[in-house]
């Protein structure tokens, strides 16, 4: 893919994709260390993660290798380092830690900034229907405390006083609800306008085969 046929910023925020690592007794002295570099480099960990097995690993006397766990890791990174991998780290709203080489890092940035702004995409429509859905949510406990208000108005118990407080209550909790409404209309509005960008980005996506 050539980084010309779409531009969208990307998010690249140098943070681990996992937590510290962790080693037993028993990983430390039965790791192939080429291999426990090959895996870190396939999930697109950054170098420092070397440090953390290694003192993990000294807490146990073992001492970690640090050419055999280096040469691993490029090897795995340059499975990381592919356009189909960018993309799926994208589409999942993680971040790039900037470990893929130059020759590599054009067209998987590419990916990942088509995968990124799909996520984006995606997470604009569920933020606009949570918010409705919240706003549902306002307008039924208001009207829960209507009713209940309601019956205390007309209670024949109740003292002038009271209902005074009451009808100015009531009047408040109906113009909340008006105000829950007319929100509703625009964030059902943004959301129609969510969707289409969504569906028309979808289209884009599948042209390039993701």
């Amino acid at each position: 893919m050539n980084s010309k046929w779409i531009s969208i910023p990307a998010m690249l925020v140098f943070a681990g994709l996992g937590g510290c690592a962790s080693m037993s007794s028993e990983e430390c002295v039965n790791s192939d260390w080429r291999a426990v570099g090959y895996e870190d480099g396939s999930r697109g960990y950054l170098s420092d993660r070397f440090g953390k097995h290694r003192k993990a690993c000294a807490k146990h006397g073992v001492t970690a290798d640090f050419q055999a766990y280096q040469s691993g890791r490029q090897e795995g990174l340059v499975e990381f380092c592919q356009p189909t991998r960018g993309f799926n780290l994208g589409v999942s709203g993680r971040n790039y830690n900037g470990v893929c080489d130059v020759a590599l890092e054009e067209e998987f940035l590419d990916a990942y900034r088509v995968g990124h702004q799909l996520y984006t995409l995606r997470s604009n429509v569920n933020d606009a229907n949570s918010q409705i859905y919240s706003r549902e949510r306002d307008i039924e406990q208001a009207k829960s405390l209507i009713r209940e208000k309601e019956v205390e108005l007309i209670s024949d118990g109740t003292e002038t006083q009271r209902r005074l407080i009451l009808l100015v209550d009531l009047k408040d909790l109906s113009e909340r609800i008006g105000q829950f409404e007319s929100e509703i209309e625009g964030l059902i509005a943004d959301r129609a306008r969510h969707e289409y960008e969504l569906r028309a980005f979808e289209v884009t996506v599948a042209e390039y085969g993701y």
